[in-house]
């Protein structure tokens, strides 16, 4: 089953847990995914973007051909708005700011991205700081709002890696400690705000974090 937020005659907004599939992978054990669980309920469900494996959130899939290259166009020409939170190891000496670095795959290490200032495509995050918080051990992190500006892979992830505060339970990017402190990533998607496919007014979508 899936956690379905809203639907109409157009989309559909599903909350994709973490540790699932956006879109089926390669192999017979990498079929199941949020597209197939929303395919269940709604056999014309057609994907428009993706959330990595790890990150859960808010995700929208058209329901007609016709949506679909609405919502496609509205992703491409960046009419949409996407709101995540995090929590990320250690302070920022900032309360906010934004990180822009140009990211590639790390092709000798995929999925992985890096930081490529001659190869890498332009990569544009702001982010600030919501409130500190400190473990039972006495470690300080903090929960940030992250807003990306463009969509790039991991680009989130690897933005906080550079900032020197990576995203904790990051298995990818952050440090043993850091992935030691959470059983899963702690990057949410909670907001999205699209122009309406038919419509074109624009509609906005919460999901509350769940950590």
């Amino acid at each position: 089953m899936v956690d379905i937020i809203y639907s109409d005659d157009a989309f559909v907004i599903a909350n994709k847990p973490y540790d699932v599939l956006s879109v089926p992978g390669r192999g017979e054990d990498k079929q199941d995914c949020l597209w197939r669980r929303v395919q269940t309920q709604f056999p014309t469900a057609r994907v428009v973007h993706r959330l990595d494996y790890a990150t859960s959130g808010i995700m929208v899939l058209a329901l007609t051909l016709d949506a679909q290259r609405a919502l496609n166009r509205s992703f491409q020409e960046r009419k949409t708005h996407k709101r995540y939170q995090a929590i990320i190891a250690g302070t920022p000496t900032e309360s906010d700011g934004s990180v822009e670095l140009p990211l590639r795959c790390d092709w000798e290490n995929r999925p992985l991205q890096i930081v490529d200032f001659e190869q890498g495509k332009s990569a544009l995050t702001h982010w600030k700081v919501l409130a500190t918080e400190r473990t039972a051990q006495g470690i300080e992190n903090t929960r940030v709002e992250l807003t990306p500006i463009t969509g790039r892979s991991h680009q989130l992830r690897v933005h906080m890696q550079a900032m020197g505060h990576p995203i904790l339970g990051d298995r990818f990017y952050a440090t043993p400690e850091g992935v030691a402190q959470s059983d899963r990533l702690l990057l949410h998607a909670e907001q999205l705000a699209f122009p309406h496919p038919l419509t074109n007014e624009l509609v906005e979508f919460i999901i509350p974090c769940p950590f």
